[in-house]
């Protein structure tokens, strides 16, 4: 059990080590904080801490440096967010409005944004569409042979794929096939569309039956893949900056693993799903002046999940941190944005910047999928 003294100085030497990437000692510590105790009651304190496996030693006469415990317990219970600038709010703000209105342009743009932000890997999840409807397809001759074929959600979210199709097959019998599907299919889920219901919306359809299938099911198909998880991912070069991968295998280690864009996010999107709801092992933070709600979880302010370290189930991360949030889109839907980087991380600041990415993109995607189901109306 920390008393109020050791719960002030396990805080101070983790963000001592995280300023500095050396360990802290207590002559140091003393020193630099202008402590009223003797650098021998703050080594002792600090024996005890290492005792209860909050702190380490790299070697024998080194100050010590946090563990993935000590990480746990300053997360969970010590940290105090820093309040982002209010110019730097508005950069955020006026960077995520230049994307194009498509929801992937803005999910791109909150990737690069935070990544930028934090000088860390920023990665966005979509989420799965499976329980969206579809809007609107259209498939589009691009030349004797391939076609765009373009879905549009009921979110606004548009996903398009170049398809091989018959030679023969004209722009107007495609234009009739889509609106045909358009109409058969249009407030159905994503998940509960199969190929038997794509066939049905076109029945009575004059093309010759081997063009019409063939067709049809590459329309099935980028219709089903509509609903796929999709990963955005910036910045990887950034954390080879850090002390913690200068060394190549660990690096190769760490990229390696990054590069398995699919093992990412499943593994990302696996512990979405187990921690749904239970965010308790992850945040229990004062949100300082900037909430004005400190420690307690408000509509506005989404949760956080943190793992670090050995906590990451992922070859090449143990010197890892993540940090992952979700946002919204509509009422429904919600993707993920994550941060890794070094578990030596300034999280009072990096986790205000994703709190913060992560409440803009969600009110650009609100603004915008009101945009798009208004369009919609008008048009009918």
């Amino acid at each position: 059990m920390m008393d109020e003294r050791k719960k002030w100085l396990l805080k101070t030497i983790i963000e001592d080590y995280v300023e500095t990437a050396e360990p802290v000692g207590s002559k140091v510590l003393t020193r630099r904080h202008k402590l009223d105790i003797s650098p021998a009651t703050v080594r002792n304190d600090m024996a005890d801490l290492e005792e209860m496996g909050y702190l380490e030693k790299t070697h024998t006469s080194s100050g010590r440096v946090p563990s993935d415990k000590g990480y746990r317990a300053y997360i969970d219970n010590l940290i105090v967010l820093e309040p982002l600038s209010k110019e730097i709010k508005d950069y955020i703000v006026g960077f995520l409005s230049g994307a194009m209105l498509e929801a992937k342009s803005l999910i791109e743009h909150a990737a690069a944004v935070l990544s930028e932000q934090s000088n860390y890997i920023s990665l966005v999840l979509t989420p799965r569409y499976g329980s969206s409807s579809l809007q609107q397809i259209k498939i589009l001759q691009i030349e004797p042979g391939r076609a765009l074929v373009v879905v549009v959600l009921s979110e606004g979210i548009v996903k398009d794929r170049v398809v091989r199709i018959p030679n023969i097959i004209s722009d107007q019998q495609l234009v009739e096939l889509a609106a045909a599907i358009e109409r058969g299919l249009q407030g159905i889920r994503l998940d509960d569309i199969t190929l038997v219901t794509v066939t049905a919306a076109v029945d009575g359809s004059t093309i010759p039956e081997p063009l019409l299938n063939q067709v049809l099911y590459e329309a099935y198909v980028s219709i089903k893949q509509a609903g796929h998880l999709d990963m955005y991912l910036q910045g990887v070069h950034k954390l080879l900056d850090y002390p913690e991968f200068h060394n190549i295998e660990k690096a190769q280690r760490f990229l390696t693993t990054l590069h398995k864009e699919h093992v990412v996010a499943a593994y990302l999107d696996e512990w979405r799903a187990q921690e749904a709801g239970n965010y308790q092992d992850t945040i229990a933070v004062n949100f300082s002046e900037e909430s004005g709600n400190e420690g307690k979880q408000t509509d506005d302010r989404p949760a956080f999940m943190v793992r670090i370290g050995q906590e990451i189930d992922l070859d090449g991360m143990d010197d890892c941190s993540f940090i992952t949030t979700t946002y919204r889109i509509g009422g429904e839907l919600s993707g993920q944005i994550c941060l890794i980087g070094p578990r030596r991380m300034p999280y009072t600041r990096t986790i205000s910047q994703i709190n913060f990415v992560n409440r803009a993109l969600t009110d650009q995607m609100k603004a915008r999928v009101g945009y798009c189901e208004t369009d919609e109306r008008e048009q009918k």
